[in-house]
């Protein structure tokens, strides 16, 4: 997983915004439903609640072991449509769209990190 996958997913899911809420019950700044943090408490063993993923360091632990446990050895674009569709979203054309998208943010914090080093 690129190392700026998640702050791409983040740009995308919320603009960086860690107090969001979606029209479906999604929290924080990766729009996380309270299916994925049941999915991952199973997953992982641990015991975290849904309104809990407003913490970024909550979230983030969250989506990476979620990516990390369903997109084994996928590129970094079939993780983003992993995220937004679940792990079904490979077998679904909708969620094409949404992978370019965030591989485009991904290839925007790429440069923007280059010339910050420069």
């Amino acid at each position: 997983m690129h190392p700026l996958l998640l702050s791409a997913l983040i740009q995308v899911e919320s603009g960086g915004n860690d107090l969001a809420k979606g029209r479906h019950g999604e929290l924080g700044a990766l729009q996380i439903k309270s299916i994925m943090v049941r999915d991952v408490n199973r997953i992982m063993g641990t015991h975290y609640a849904h309104a809990q993923v407003t913490n970024r360091a909550v979230a983030t632990f969250i989506a990476h072991a979620y990516l990390s446990h369903y997109g084994r050895n996928l590129s970094d674009e079939s993780l983003a449509r992993i995220w937004q569709g679940g792990p079904k979203a490979l077998k679904r054309s909708s969620s094409r769209a949404y992978g370019r998208r965030v591989m485009r943010k991904l290839s925007s914090l790429e440069t923007s990190q280059t010339t910050a080093k420069k």
